[in-house]
């Protein structure tokens, strides 16, 4: 019995060395391409989906009029589109990230979820606010406003309804593609 709780305690011991080891001088998988490690998806969606579900509001503070939706669609397009797609057309190089951005204009689940469409306004929100690590998800949250933020949160919430034709028209542009800006006024001397 001795014998067997040296060895349980050894190995306790050495086990972090071996893993340290293994990190520094082994080939732990760290190109995209590469396999993820042994339940690295639930290792990282079990405590983000916890921390969102604590920390979410669940009540969104715009309504999904217009104006909101069009607002929406211009902040979408200028900085979501290049890696989650457009409207009709989606992101060329989502696909060979890890893990692959989400195309959140394409449906899924059957053909009746488009996006994020079944999430809450909320859940996007916190997303689009805070970022998610380790995916190449940034955090917004000193690039846009609140407001923006909610805006381009309940457009996508929305994605799965019929949006104003002025939203699709934005959406279906290029993010390359600017939209008409008149040109700043000349300078006076």
């Amino acid at each position: 019995m001795g014998r067997f709780l040296v060895g349980i305690i050894l190995g306790l011991i050495i086990a972090p060395f071996i893993v340290l080891g293994w990190f520094k001088w082994g080939n732990p998988p760290v190109a995209v391409a590469d396999h993820p490690l042994p339940f690295e998806r639930q290792i990282v969606s079990v405590p983000l989906h916890a921390r969102i579900d604590r920390e979410m509001v669940k009540n969104a503070p715009l309504q999904p009029d217009e104006a909101t939706l069009v607002a929406g669609a211009r902040i979408y397009r200028d900085e979501c589109a290049a890696c989650h797609g457009v409207h009709g057309k989606p992101s060329d190089f989502a696909a060979h990230m890890f893990p692959r951005a989400p195309q959140l204009w394409e449906p899924h689940r059957n053909g009746k979820v488009v996006g994020v469409s079944d999430d809450p306004p909320g859940e996007t929100y916190w997303k689009v606010d805070n970022g998610i690590r380790l995916t190449g998800m940034p955090a917004f949250n000193k690039i846009l406003s609140q407001i923006q933020m909610w805006q381009v949160s309940v457009l996508l919430a929305n994605a799965d309804k019929p949006l104003p034709p002025a939203a699709i028209g934005i959406l279906e542009q290029s993010s390359q593609q600017p939209l008409a800006v008149p040109a700043p006024p000349a300078k006076t001397k």
